[in-house]
């Protein structure tokens, strides 16, 4: 197999296409399945390229995290390469704050939920200055 050894890594950004390859020699020409352990491929964003060399993945997420095994497969063995994903993400908002108006001795609340990998810090700041 190739990549050779039985582990790999690989980092990629949220949002981008992931691409895993795999290629196996043997004769008879071995067939590659691939899976995620613990865990199901992503159907409708999952698509297969040259006979199953290469695990094209739109649209990544940080679900998308994990353990990737290609398994090569003819009728005188197996071999298999498990590659190790990390998805990496920029700060993004899950809730954006939004303007808030109000009277004198009026009570309001202002609501910030981001999330990215590794996890964002959050500061507030009124005019500058950090509260």
């Amino acid at each position: 197999l190739t990549p050779t050894g039985s582990t790999s890594t690989k980092v990629e950004l949220r949002g981008n296409v992931l691409l895993l390859e795999c290629i196996a020699a043997g004769l008879p020409t071995p067939v590659i399945r691939w899976i995620k352990e613990g865990g199901e491929l992503p159907a409708n964003r999952t698509f297969f390229e040259n006979f199953k060399k290469t695990l094209k993945i739109i649209g990544v997420s940080e679900a998308d995290s994990g353990n990737y095994k290609c398994i090569a497969r003819n009728i005188l063995g197996s071999a298999h390469h498990v590659i190790s994903v990390t998805v990496k993400a920029a700060p993004y908002w899950i809730t954006a704050p939004r303007n808030l108006v109000l009277s004198p001795g009026e009570d309001g609340m202002l609501i910030c939920r981001a999330n990215g990998n590794p996890k964002p810090n959050i500061s507030w700041l009124a005019n500058g200055v950090p509260i």
